[in-house]
């Protein structure tokens, strides 16, 4: 054939090029076989040599069979096939070739692609071509050709359309490789953008490419974020922007039953539809309305896309105030839409549109009229079931702090209502001088404020909402909860939100978790809130720092000091400033000077020169003179100097007037840490103190007078309370001491006499051969230490408990006075002297058992019949504190110990649930029925007291089924008909109990356990607490097969609606998630209960009976052969029916 006697026409498929379709259509004539490839390709090579580009016109049919072969051809054979057509690409051929040879490079790259990937091999191998090399220079070719005006190659200038899906076909060919969306192939794929944005734009390509967006989305999820790129450059650079609606309309219009049978389609719809938001989401105005419909459907990743997509216009598009009305009016709608997805059904709709309200927030495109109300909602989501749901609240609400419009800083709720009060009061004015001198612009002015100030009272109210929520948050068990409820914390702090504070220091304890990220996130929270000070100088900064720490010491616990020392470490120049504040060289007042002492007591625990180097300032200053006048910088600067001591930590208890007490516990405290001969010093203090008392009483018992005044009667009581107090101390550190200090130095003299007598044994004397293997024996099992340590132990046992109270000494003087003030309450009703004296008695029981138990009834009876909450709180604290020591005499009054959980007082509660927690959970108590009183202050109207019974809860479950084995027993209790609890408290309780139960067996046993509890319940209120215990349980397969055996134990209480409905509810649930054949087993057993419930046990056991006994006189059918059939079932039948009469 000549060059141009032939027409070539673009094939939409290679099968095409075998067909002739006209008058002179080039066709191949011979598919080669592969054997003869390699020779027919080394003669194209040859070829292209000597003559040129135009060779291909001779060889195309050795081409189109490396392509008919491409997947069992080697190849190398491919990569030569690949590379003489790029060189023929390259040089001028008629135009069409020109054309179609791009394509075949595009189908061979793609054919070879997915031929190595499938053989795992690396494209590129050494030696071979770069794949993605060849792609970028094919498809950067085919871009170049398809910007010319190519129209005239066809009849009439139009296109043909196997032209365009020729190309198509080739890039969406390549937009189906797995690596397309990874970056390094990024260029490669804008490429490709741009070359279907030509066909799209140039060759009527628009509806393609719609309809086969959908299709990849439909097969390759992977090609989401793709898709959406691709449009929004067709729509944006292109000027395609229907393509956007098109694309929407197609989503919209797929109903509920076609998303449902597309599968991972659905997601990727979602993904391409947030993705598109992002891009173009001005484009996707106009048509939004088609996606609304799926906000109603059941694809709950559609309806987070369109939220999603809602979120993306609010904020880039509809926001500002310049809108005209109709975009207001979009606005407006969206945000009810939005709104109402706050309460979707499901919870990740939930999360991810709380999540889009924070975006809008942040981005300050939430208009300021819907802030309380959005807030209102996001408050009320704390509440919500899910995890997630919580977290995106929290993170909402900290948004709606940090970007409040109202002001830098929230103020509290008393200022805002008195500054709408002022701002009514001018409305009225200026409407006064409105009517008088028309000032109709004072007046709107006025509306404006009045309205603003109410805006920013309920803003601050919901505020306060939030924060009293979030503050219970804090422990959690979810990490991420913590986390931004610590966040949260931070974030209200720095805008000086009324009560932030409170969260700030709840949260302190933290620092102690055993999860690594809630303790970063709390020592975070607290160096960037009070360790990040502003300044410009060193000095400011410290000065600045000592005032942010100083603000936390106020009013702070013990347990508060002991958190921040784990957090904060003081520089040189912060504890400058901290002396000179507590010395006094710079005016400062008591409350800055006691926190400045706290700090450097912290301070010495990391390095003690900072107290030593300055003891005599601290002695002077606050233990001198005029220590009289403020005991508690005294009690604190004693407490600074222990803390270059050992450290022994401490109940601190209470007294009502804790001043002069709380200083004289630390004095002693210090005594015993520092003096040499420690109980010598406080014995002649107490004869001091008790000669001064004395004197005291007979002077104002002179001869002159008849009657005490009432005045220093009661001055005689605070005098002996006081001394009661010392006593009781000096008794609680002498037992300390010998078992601490002597102790100690009863090993360090035992281990000088050991070494010395190791120097002075003889080395060459023998040993004989019993004596040290016996030796050798001891020492290897620790015989020899244990036995000597128990030596020591034992003789200061003995100490304790026959010297100490021994007639001679001084400390069994004041025993009997103990005894007295405490057992006659009548006689002695002073308040500070029972307090004072039942602290000092309880103190006295820690010397020797003998002593607890002379007085451990007298101590029991004072903690029930006491009226002072105090004297009850300081029982219980001292009773935990005898239990770890003496446990084998305080295990029978246990239950006396539980049955404060019920005191009228909350001190009391509070004091109780704290002490038993750590006793319960250290396991000093065995954990017993008892607990029951536990789980109703689950409900107690106390928050404080409710949170620690959840805690102990949440400790509890920790332990090997703890709860599991405690919760029959605490349903028998709450359910007891003398306890009277209400039925919806009991099921809240039981509700909460029941969510530890989480492992299958477990959840099985209970179930029979429960089930058997219904033979020895008497009343319909405790056969209903069963029925609604056992609701509450997760049954499977296997507890639904116990509740099947246990029919016996239930079934005549089904008649009772209080029975059945739970019984119910379990089925239902069932139901929701049994497979077929499960199912059925169900649904048999649900009508049973059924027809018990409307007929009675009797009724229906007779009707069963009677298909029973039918069922079998139908099988036994009478016959020639068998004739002893009938009358062995006769008599069979007989027999049970007269057995069952």
């Amino acid at each position: 054939m000549t060059e141009m006697s032939w027409d070539f026409v673009v094939p939409v498929s290679l099968d095409d090029l075998l067909k002739s379709g006209a008058v002179n259509q080039y066709v191949v004539q011979d598919v080669l076989s592969p054997k003869q490839l390699p020779l027919h390709l080394n003669g194209f090579k040859a070829a292209l040599k000597n003559q040129g580009p135009l060779c291909v016109l001779e060889h195309f049919d050795t081409v189109y069979s490396v392509l008919q072969h491409c997947r069992t051809v080697d190849v190398s054979l491919k990569e030569d096939t690949l590379e003489l057509l790029i060189q023929v690409q390259l040089h001028r051929a008629e135009l069409s070739y020109r054309l179609f040879c791009p394509c075949v490079c595009l189908r061979l790259s793609a054919s070879t692609d997915l031929y190595q990937g499938r053989k795992k091999e690396k494209a590129g191998s050494k030696g071979g071509l770069q794949w993605e090399g060849v792609r970028e220079v094919v498809l950067q070719c085919l871009s170049q050709l398809l910007q010319l005006d190519i129209r005239s190659l066809w009849s009439l200038s139009l296109v043909e359309e196997e032209f365009v899906s020729c190309v198509t076909c080739c890039c969406y060919k390549l937009l189906e490789n797995p690596t397309i969306g990874h970056m390094k192939s990024k260029p490669t794929r804008d490429i490709i953008i741009h070359v279907l944005g030509v066909m799209v734009k140039k060759y009527n390509h628009m509806l393609g490419a719609c309809v086969k967006v959908i299709q990849l989305l439909q097969h390759f999820e992977q090609l989401s974020c793709v898709c959406a790129q691709a449009v929004a450059c067709w729509c944006t650079e292109y000027g395609m922007r229907t393509i956007v609606g098109e694309i929407m309309r197609e989503i919209g219009q797929k109903s509920s039953e076609e998303l449902a049978r597309e599968g991972s389609g659905v997601k990727a719809f979602s993904c391409f539809l947030s993705e598109l938001s992002t891009l173009v989401p001005d484009a996707m105005i106009p048509n939004i309305s088609v996606l609304l419909p799926h906000l109603e459907g059941e694809s709950p990743s559609l309806r987070v896309a369109v939220c999603e997509v809602l979120g993306e216009v609010l904020v880039r598009v509809l926001s500002g105030d310049k809108l005209d009305d109709l975009a207001r009016a979009d606005r407006d709608r969206f945000l009810d839409t939005l709104q109402e997805h706050i309460h979707d059904t499901n919870s990740h709709v939930r999360a991810r549109v709380l999540q889009v309200y924070t975006r809008i927030v942040n981005s300050k495109a939430l208009p300021l009229c819907r802030y309380t109300e959005v807030m209102e909602l996001a408050v009320g989501r704390l509440g919500d079931k899910s995890v997630h749901v919580c977290k995106s609240a929290i993170q909402l609400l900290a948004a709606f702090i940090g970007h409040n419009p109202y002001s830098c800083k929230v103020k509290c709720k008393g200022i805002l209502i008195y500054s709408r009060d002022e701002a009514l009061a001018l409305q009225k004015e200026s409407k006064g001088e409105a009517e008088e001198e028309g000032k109709e612009t004072e007046m709107k002015k006025q509306e404006m404020l009045v309205q603003y100030l109410r805006d920013t009272e309920s803003f601050a109210l919901q505020v306060e909402r939030a924060i009293a929520v979030i503050n219970n948050m804090l422990y959690w068990k979810t990490t991420t909860v913590v986390q931004e409820a610590v966040q949260f914390c931070v974030t209200a702090c720095e805008f000086s939100v009324a009560d932030s504070v409170c969260g700030v220091r709840k949260m302190l304890p933290l620092v102690w978790s055993s999860d690594a990220a809630v303790k970063d996130a709390v020592i975070q929270a607290y160096r960037r809130l009070y360790l990040n000070p502003h300044g410009d100088t060193t000095r400011s900064k410290a000065q600045t720092l000592v005032d942010s720490l100083s603000e936390l010491m106020f009013d702070a616990s013990l347990g508060t000091i002991q958190c921040l020392e784990e957090i904060s470490a003081l520089q040189t120049c912060v504890v400058q400033v901290l002396w000179e504040r507590f010395s006094g060289k710079r005016e400062t007042s008591t409350l800055h000077r006691r926190a400045a002492v706290l700090l450097l007591g912290m301070a010495a625990r990391a390095e003690r020169e900072v107290v030593l180097s300055n003891l005599d300032t601290l002695c002077s200053v606050a233990l001198g003179e005029k220590v009289t006048d403020n005991y508690l910088l005294a009690r604190d600067t004693v407490i600074a100097i222990i803390n270059i001591t050992d450290h022994v930590r401490v109940r601190t208890l209470v007294l009502s007037n804790p001043h002069w007490q709380t200083f004289m516990e630390q004095a002693i405290r210090l005594i015993y840490f520092l003096a040499e001969s420690p109980d010598q010093l406080c014995a002649r203090l107490l004869q001091r103190s008790a000669r001064l008392l004395l004197e005291q009483i007979s002077e104002a018992w002179e001869p002159n007078q008849s009657q005490m005044a009432e005045g220093s009667q009661d001055s005689d009581c605070v005098s002996l309370a006081q001394l009661l107090s010392v006593c009781g101390s000096v008794a609680f550190w002498q037992v300390s001491y010998l078992e601490r200090s002597v102790s100690a130095e009863l090993r360090r003299r035992r281990g000088e006499k050991e070494d010395k007598e190791e120097k002075a044994a003889p080395v060459t004397k023998p040993m004989v051969r019993s004596e040290a293997n016996d030796s050798c024996v001891e020492e290897e099992l620790g015989l020899t230490g244990a036995s000597a340590e128990d030596t020591e132990a034992e003789f200061i046992r003995k100490i304790c408990e026959t010297e100490l109270m021994a007639e001679g000494n001084l400390l069994s003087v004041f025993l009997p006075l103990l005894v007295r003030v405490c057992s006659s309450p009548g006689r002695y009703s002073h308040t500070q002297l029972t307090t004072a004296a039942c602290l000092a008695l309880s103190q006295f029981m820690m010397i020797s058992p003998a002593v607890c138990s002379d007085n451990i009834r007298l101590l029991f009876t004072v903690l029930e019949k006491s009226p002072l909450p105090v004297v009850r709180a300081n029982a219980i604290i001292a009773l935990g504190d005898l239990t770890v020591r003496f446990p084998n005499i305080l295990e029978p009054w246990t239950p006396n110990l539980y049955a404060r959980l019920c005191d009228e007082d909350a001190s009391v509660r509070l004091t109780a649930i704290t002490v038993l927690t750590q006793l319960v959970l250290k396991d000093v108590m065995k954990v017993k029925g008892q607990v029951s009183e536990v789980a109703v202050l689950l409900l107690d109207p106390e928050p404080h007291i409710a949170s620690l019974a959840l805690n102990f809860f949440n400790e509890l479950s920790a332990k090997d089924n703890a709860i599991y084995n405690l919760l029959p027993d605490i349903i028998s209790r709450l359910s007891d008909p003398e306890r009277g609890m209400k039925e919806e408290d009991f099921n809240t309780i039981m509700k909460k109990l029941f969510s530890y139960i989480t492992k299958e067996r477990q959840t099985e046993s209970l179930v029979e356990k429960l089930c058997q509890r219904f033979r020895t319940a008497k009343t319909e209120r405790q056969w209903a607490d069963l029925a609604v215990s056992l609701s509450l349980l997760s049954v499977c397969e296997r507890g639904f097969k116990k509740l099947q055996e246990c029919w016996e134990c239930y079934s005549d209480k089904l008649t009772e609606d209080s029975v059945y409905q739970p019984l119910l509810c379990i089925m239902a649930k069932l139901r929701r998630r049994a497979k077929p054949q499960f199912k059925s087993q169900v649904e048999e057993f649900e009508k049973r209960l059924t027809a018990v419930h409307t007929k009675g046990l009797e009724n229906v056991e007779n009707e069963e009976n009677e298909t029973g006994q039918q069922l079998v006189e139908n099988m036994h059918t009478p016959g020639p052969k068998s004739t002893r059939r009938p009358t062995r079932g006769n008599t069979h039948t007989h027999t049970h029916t007269h057995t069952h009469s």
